[in-house]
């Protein structure tokens, strides 16, 4: 099987120690990642700002760059569900606009093969037990992507449940979004800051030392909202979790 690890804009310019984490819980399983240095953003923001025919050159560079491979894996559910959920959709609207089958067709394929990494894990690798090791107490916040629009489910907390010296704790209000929602949070600025100290003081009244998720954009936003307040939970992606050993814990 030939892996290509998709970074993702958010990860590459602010979290690059996820994708580290990533390339070396997969190597540790087994799996050699390859990581396309031609990668770029895959039209997500543009998408989501109503720049759809913008986002089509985006899209058609994804798949030249990923089109080879067997599996794309993602650290980031927003941006899984970006391909998975919204690139059918530019093919569709590319078709009844008159332009023909070309977008259709060459994005298809990328659908079955991108995966978020608990799903890889899960539903490809089938394990749950990745030989990870974090001693701390952690609460884990689904996001909406992942909740909604790829349906992770209970994925992710099987593999957290998994790793030794961890203590997983509920999070109240967990379905409930962050605020973050992208463009949302500037063009929504008060709201988006109510919905991430909601949710900042969920996250504190487990007495969890970590809050968890999937995606670094809403750890990012939570983050912040959590430094600026003084709040002693520190947000940690997934993948830094299941990457950690013995020799290797992470924060």
């Amino acid at each position: 099987m030939r892996v290509a690890l998709f970074l993702t804009c958010v990860n590459d310019t602010l979290y690059p120690d996820t994708g580290r984490a990533v390339v070396r819980l997969l190597n540790r399983l087994g799996v050699d990642v390859d990581f396309p240095s031609a990668q770029t953003c895959c039209g997500q923001a543009h998408y989501n700002t109503g720049y759809r025919h913008e986002t089509e050159p985006l899209a058609r560079h994804f798949a030249e760059v990923f089109g080879e491979y067997d599996a794309i894996v993602t650290p980031s559910g927003s941006c899984a569900a970006m391909v998975r959920e919204l690139y059918p959709r530019l093919g569709e609207r590319a078709r009844a606009e008159g332009r023909g089958e070309g977008l259709a067709a060459t994005l298809a394929p990328l659908v079955p093969k991108t995966y978020e990494l608990t799903e890889f894990l899960v539903d490809v690798l089938g394990v749950t037990d990745v030989g990870a090791v974090y001693p701390h107490k952690v609460t884990y916040q689904p996001t909406c992507h992942g909740l909604r629009s790829l349906g992770l489910g209970d994925r992710p907390r099987r593999l957290l449940e998994a790793v030794r010296g961890l203590e997983l704790v509920e999070l109240p209000g967990a379905e409930e979004c962050c605020g973050f929602g992208g463009t949302f949070a500037v063009k929504n600025a008060g709201v988006s800051a109510a919905m991430g100290a909601d949710k900042m003081r969920n996250a504190e009244s487990t007495g969890a030392e970590v809050l968890c998720a999937a995606d670094n954009s809403c750890l990012m936003h939570l983050g912040g909202t959590m430094s600026r307040a003084g709040s002693v939970v520190r947000p940690v992606h997934i993948a830094e979790i299941l990457a950690s050993t013995d020799e290797e814990t992470a924060r």
